[in-house]
């Protein structure tokens, strides 16, 4: 498996589906005992398909500041903020204040925001021009981050306007790492190459994902980036058995099928993962993904995927 390089497995969990703070905060300290690179969490209000939800949404960003205190090792970030939940200003302050709780361990995942629903459910405006409005948010919040102690920012825009902010706090690290990810054929790529550490293709097969990052990389070289100071990703449900049986009750335990699950994910045994990882890093050049994991429950599976999928990616 040396030929295939290094790929780092993070962890992706959907509270909104259902999950509590303390049940996030077990399967966060399972990541980092097994030996993953990261916990990640959605941003999401309400719950999808399904789900009950029970008992109920957990903020993404005030779970990470808990996380961030109660581990020590592991990156910890969102897949994705979505732009319409915050303003730029106080957004940009929780972002570097959990940097800060964490020394330094968070990637910032960010996204324009979709799902209309959770918006009317709490009373959160979702407006018709979500696009130009989290582009603006992109400058704001790393124009905030990276701007020296001492000098102030100031932005103005069509719907955001800051007038001399201090900009502060600092995030911990020099550069908090901006992930962006999707599949928009044109404005995606565009602000990707211009702002993000790290692209990911959510939920998509190696050749489509081959595709998203090549435009990504032509995007960056139009405005003479080098595509290789970006890190390119996927994001893929996990559904892995020591044996057929195994595989089968983990794929009924989150209401999946597993020929579905094992054609569109990471599904069936150790080794059919590490296959099916292996075709994505050489059709892609995929260097990260994201297991995401629905049965929050099941940490046996997290440390079946350390022992014996993690174990043969270098």
């Amino acid at each position: 498996m040396e030929s295939m390089g290094r790929i780092d497995l993070r962890i992706f969990t959907e509270p909104q589906q259902g999950a509590s703070y303390d049940t996030l905060l077990s399967v966060a300290k399972a990541t980092e005992d097994l030996g993953y690179d990261a916990f990640f969490r959605s941003d999401h209000y309400l719950a999808m398909g399904g789900a009950d939800g029970l008992p109920g949404p957990t903020d993404a960003w005030i779970t990470l500041a808990g996380l961030a205190r109660e581990t020590s090792r592991i990156r910890l970030g969102t897949l994705v903020t979505a732009a319409t939940f915050r303003h730029p200003g106080s957004l940009a302050i929780q972002v570097a204040q959990v940097d800060a709780m964490s020394g330094g361990r968070v990637d910032f995942g960010f996204g324009a925001g979709w799902y209309e629903a959770e918006h009317t459910a709490y009373g959160i405006p979702f407006p018709a021009d979500k696009f130009p409005r989290y582009e603006e948010q992109l400058a704001i919040l790393t124009g905030l981050w990276s701007t020296p102690l001492g000098e102030t920012f100031s932005f103005s825009g069509e719907h955001y306007t800051l007038t001399d902010s201090p900009a502060l706090p600092k995030p911990v690290q020099p550069k908090i790492p901006v992930l962006i990810g999707g599949t928009g054929p044109k404005r995606t790529p565009r602000l990707a190459a211009r702002y993000a550490d790290e692209f990911n293709a959510p939920f998509q097969s190696a050749e489509a994902s081959a595709d998203l990052f090549e435009r990504v990389r032509r995007a960056a070289k139009d405005i003479g980036r080098g595509p290789e100071e970006i890190t390119f990703s996927n994001a893929l449900v996990a559904c892995v058995g020591a044996t057929d049986a195994d595989v089968a009750r983990r794929a009924a335990a989150i209401g999946r099928e597993v020929d579905e699950l094992a054609s569109n994910g990471l599904a069936g045994s150790p080794d059919a993962v590490v296959a099916k990882l292996a075709h994505y890093a050489e059709t892609a050049g995929t260097t990260r993904v994201y297991l995401q994991i629905l049965d929050l429950a099941d940490l046996d599976h997290l440390e079946l995927i350390a022992d014996k999928v993690m174990s043969q990616l270098g």
